[in-house]
């Protein structure tokens, strides 16, 4: 390799698309470690790889190469944030976040600026703060439609929809539900972006599952029922790799199945949700078993649903 002017005017090496391919497998790789076994099986490898990452914009001289690499290198910081948000670490994702936006916006990428944005609001709504996901929805619903995606107009449009179902706005939620499901039927055919990938069948399914759990759980148990074969179908649809997504569905199934006193299917689905999250190294899916334990705590004095709050409570310890 020859040395070359970069970015900055800095000498060092040269950087080709070659390289940005290899971070590109490299994102990869460590996000299918993340959807399989939980943030915490590849945090720390994908954050000891973000100093070499940004050290190889300096070596860029063609710009073609440097929208590209930034996007990989946004990407990754990406990953970060996404890792750190399952561990736990809201003010770390935030962080990392907000890197990611920074490069992804100097490559160009409306694209990824949608799923980062995606991302965010995620933590918000994790955290309670559903006014400040909302408005991360509404500015990554903005990035979506100026890079014409129909897919991440989906996420977008899902994601508004729970929202919406959290604060008890049936209206809204199930309007947002409907022009989701509207865009991922759009976006049929199209090649995904790496970071929207995730976003299939399953994933749509469980978000109309979720979006009528979270309506049953604050509005009225019908909507629960409306949910159980969208979640029955999400669960039944996620591939090997999908282990953190299957948790998270199967937990909302049975959180369902517990609100409606079907206690004996909530305690068999939920001893799948269970087992699956304690293997998982991810304790944001283990806090998402508050809201089956809470469910079954409303039946008091009956054997299933003492056994759901018992094996909830037994996992917390562990998990500590």
């Amino acid at each position: 390799m020859t040395g070359s002017e970069g970015r900055d005017g800095v000498r060092g090496t040269r950087v080709g698309l070659a390289d940005a391919r290899r971070l590109e497998d490299v994102v990869a790789e460590l996000r299918a470690l993340d959807y399989r076994y939980g943030g915490g099986a590849c945090r720390a490898a994908v954050e000891s790889r973000l100093p070499a990452a940004v050290a190889l914009l300096d070596g860029v001289t063609k710009t073609v190469v440097l929208a590209r690499l930034c996007t990989a290198v946004a990407d990754l910081y990406n990953l970060a944030g996404w890792t750190n948000f399952d561990q736990d670490r809201p003010a770390a994702a935030l962080e990392a976040f907000a890197r990611a936006l920074e490069l992804a916006v100097e490559a160009g990428n409306d694209d990824l600026q949608a799923n980062i944005r995606y991302r965010i609001g995620r933590l918000h709504l994790h955290y309670g703060a559903v006014d400040a996901a909302l408005a991360e929805f509404a500015r990554g619903r903005e990035a979506a439609l100026l890079a014409h995606s129909k897919l991440a107009q989906a996420i977008l449009s899902a994601n508004q929809a729970w929202a919406h179902a959290k604060k008890a706005d049936v209206t809204e939620a199930l309007t947002y539900l409907r022009r989701a499901r509207q865009e991922f039927a759009e976006a049929e055919g199209r090649e995904p972006s790496p970071w929207d990938a995730f976003f299939g069948p399953a994933d749509m399914a469980a978000m109309v599952g979720t979006v009528h759990g979270e309506l049953a759980q604050v509005v009225d148990i019908r909507h629960g029922r409306d949910g159980i074969p969208a979640l029955t179908e999400a669960v039944a649809g996620y591939r090997g790799g999908m282990t953190r997504s299957r948790s998270l569905t199967l937990i909302w199934l049975a959180t369902v199945h517990a609100l409606d006193g079907d206690l004996d299917v909530a305690t068999a689905v939920g001893e799948e949700a269970i087992e699956l999250a304690g293997a998982l190294r991810s304790p944001r899916t283990r806090q998402r078993l508050h809201s089956l334990s809470a469910a079954a705590r409303r039946f008091s004095g009956n054997a299933d649903a003492q056994e759901i709050v018992d094996r909830v409570d037994d996992l917390g310890q562990f998990g500590r």
